[in-house]
């Protein structure tokens, strides 16, 4: 199933925690972070502007982004987590 965000509106998949710290240590599920950073899955159209036109987005389907980490709403379609978000909450573009 296809998910289709409304207005300014982003579906993220976020990517996977990191299991090893940068010294070599393995964590545990337990002490992992919510991963904040995420890839774009789809957009919607824009957000509206006062004289009925829609503003472009800032980003595209497949950009890599950042996030806060208590951004948007989790959901569930098909078995997979995604987060859906507005345009807004998203901080940057990660190249």
């Amino acid at each position: 199933m296809k998910v289709e965000p409304l207005g300014d509106k982003v579906v993220l998949k976020r990517l996977e925690a990191e299991e090893i710290t940068a010294g070599g240590i393995v964590l545990p599920d337990s002490a992992k972070e919510r991963p904040q950073q995420g890839r774009v899955l789809s957009v919607g159209d824009g957000r509206l502007l006062d004289d009925g036109t829609r503003a472009a987005h800032q980003v595209k389907e497949g950009d890599r982004v950042l996030f806060a980490s208590y951004a948007g709403t989790d959901v569930k379609v098909d078995g997979e987590d995604l987060l859906i978000l507005s345009e807004h909450e998203i901080l940057a573009v990660l190249e």
